[in-house]
């Protein structure tokens, strides 16, 4: 990506166009249309007050947690609350990630073994922190119409191309089509079952943008589990200093 989406919004876009059949070129004007609001949640660099909560069958928790991003390959995530996980930290740089455990003092890089892993109990995965794909320029998408099809919805079908590294076999999604907003987003594995599901919500404006401020994930394999993100403060292009997405500022925690 040339500007990353803010952390857990690395997957989050969606493409608004004519229908085309596989095979055909595209339409020019479907492609600037995808790529506008592929670029919904982007900016050259952001910062962002997040509320995570977490629920599962058997407890439930909500994280404070603040994030700067800068281009298309730095992410910094700090957790504010609750007290006894206060000052973690995550550090992406590129394809590498880093977690900071304040308790020990120590800093651990996370093995590729573990990037399908959880990322704070919660149902996004720290593969879905250190993600570089755009729909855009990485995804062939076409108009299809779902058996659940509601009137004024635009329903996308994405599927990687060829060398990609994805692990979805397809993802689906909902665009309204009164203001070009997803409504939600289903991932389908290589069995094409749907194995979790983005809903979006409470449309909100930060500065001069217009985005949902909470998105809800469904995971499918796991009952009665979910994990709702709220923005409560965006600022887009901000002038961001290089050393905050540094090794020693992930462990210093300012």
């Amino acid at each position: 990506m040339s500007k990353k989406l803010f952390p857990f919004a690395v997957f989050i876009a969606v493409f608004l166009g004519a229908a085309f059949a596989p095979g055909q070129s595209e339409d020019p004007k479907v492609r600037e249309l995808a790529r506008k609001i592929d670029d919904l949640y982007r900016s050259d660099s952001s910062y962002a007050r997040i509320e995570m909560e977490i629920v599962t069958p058997d407890w439930r928790r909500t994280l404070a947690l603040k994030g700067w991003t800068q281009g298309q390959s730095k992410t910094l995530i700090r957790i504010l609350e609750p007290k006894k996980e206060a000052g973690i930290g995550t550090l992406r740089l590129g394809n590498e990630m880093w977690n900071y455990l304040p308790k020990t003092d120590k800093v651990i890089k996370i093995p590729p073994s573990m990037m399908m892993s959880s990322w704070m109990g919660s149902d996004f995965t720290n593969d879905d922190l250190v993600k570089e794909f755009t729909f855009v320029d990485d995804f062939t998408f076409r108009m299809v119409t779902p058996p659940e099809a509601e009137k004024g919805i635009l329903y996308l079908e994405c599927r990687p191309k060829p060398g990609v590294a994805v692990v979805w076999d397809k993802i689906v999604i909902a665009v309204a089509e009164a203001d070009t907003l997803p409504v939600w987003q289903k991932f389908y594995d290589e069995k094409g079952q749907v194995a979790r599901i983005m809903s979006y919500s409470e449309v909100r404006t930060f500065g001069r943008r217009t985005v949902p401020a909470v998105m809800e994930m469904v995971p499918r394999t796991k009952t009665g589990c979910k994990t709702v993100l709220r923005y409560r403060e965006i600022q887009f292009d901000l002038s961001l200093k290089d050393d905050l997405f540094s090794l020693r500022a992930l462990q210093s925690g300012k």
